[in-house]
This record gives structure tokens, sequence and C-alpha cells, in this order.
């Protein structure tokens, strides 16, 4: 293998390694606890459950939807923030219940969490 294909490649795994440690550093700053106790509070859990369907989406399916998209967060903070239509699994649609707090950082929150999982 000449130096240059290994210079290139070993260049793709720091990058690809420096990029692992940043998304997982993102999420190891979430506080669950404070995330679940937001969530509870604005009756979240009444539509979703971590990992089962109910009216709403588990949210380990949220997760899986949003991998590896760059604009998951700023898109679940739209959803829970501005009442828009949520649709439910016998057809209908509802406006979705927007999150009882101006705290950006309990937001920021309780989506890191829902990502996380």
């Amino acid at each position: 293998m000449s130096n240059q294909i290994r210079t290139k490649m070993m260049i793709s795994v720091a990058t690809a390694a420096v990029a692992l440690a940043f998304s997982a550093s993102a999420f190891a700053a979430v506080d669950a606890e404070a995330a679940k106790a937001l969530a509870r509070s604005n009756n979240c859990f009444k539509c979703h459950s971590e990992t089962k369907e109910k009216d709403g989406p588990a949210y380990k399916k949220v997760a899986e939807k949003y991998k590896g998209k760059a604009n998951a967060e700023e898109r679940l903070i739209t959803h829970i923030t501005t009442g828009e239509k949520a649709k439910f699994p016998d057809g209908h649609e509802e406006d979705h219940k927007i999150i009882k707090t101006k705290d950006m950082g309990e937001i920021k929150n309780l989506i890191g969490w829902i990502l996380s999982l």
C-alpha cells in the first residue's frame, strides 16, 4: 500500500473517530431524569412511551427516524413548541400539545434524551 493511500486512510479513520467522540459527548450531557420529569409534567407519556407505540410514536422510534439527520434537534423543537399537526394511528390529526416551558435548555435536554434512545 502506498504512503499516500495509507495517509488518506488514517485521516479518514481519525476524522470518523473525532465525529463519533463529539456526537457521543453531546448525548453524555443529557439529564435523563430531568427530561422524563419535564415529559411527565407536560403529559407527554399520555401519547408517547420510551419503547411502546401509543397514540404517538415511541420515543425510540422517533430517535431512529431522525438518526444522523443534521436538522433533527431543530425539527423536534419546532414540533413540540409550535403546536403543529400530529397524525394519529386512526388517520385523524390534532394540534400537538405545546411544551409548557420557555427554557430552551430544558427543551434541548428533552430532545437530546429522546434522540439518545
